[in-house]
C-alpha cells in the first residue's frame, strides 16, 4: 500500500485503501500496523487533524482490528 508523510511526532506515514477499508501506519518508531474496516472519513479525518497523534489516538486506536505488519517498514 502506498504510504505518505505526516508530520507528526507519532506517525511517519500512513495510508489507506478504500476498496478494503483498510488503514496502514507506520509509526515513527519503524513499526507498521493495519487497521481493518476503517471508514473513509476516518482517513481523511486522519489526514486534516490538526495533531495526527491525538486523532489516531482517540479514534483509530483500539476502535478496528489490527495486524503488525514486521518488516513493512522496509517496503
Amino acid at each position: 500500500m502506498e504510504r505518505e508523510s505526516f508530520d507528526s511526532s507519532v506517525i511517519a506515514s500512513a495510508g489507506y485503501d478504500p476498496a478494503l477499508r483498510t488503514l496502514e501506519v507506520q509509526f515513527v518508531s519503524g513499526e507498521v500496523y493495519r487497521y481493518f474496516l476503517v471508514p473513509a472519513r476516518v482517513w481523511r479525518d486522519l489526514r486534516s487533524a490538526e495533531s495526527a497523534g491525538a486523532y489516531f489516538n482517540a479514534e483509530v486506536r483500539d476502535h478496528y482490528p489490527e495486524e503488525w505488519m514486521p518488516g513493512a517498514a522496509t517496503r
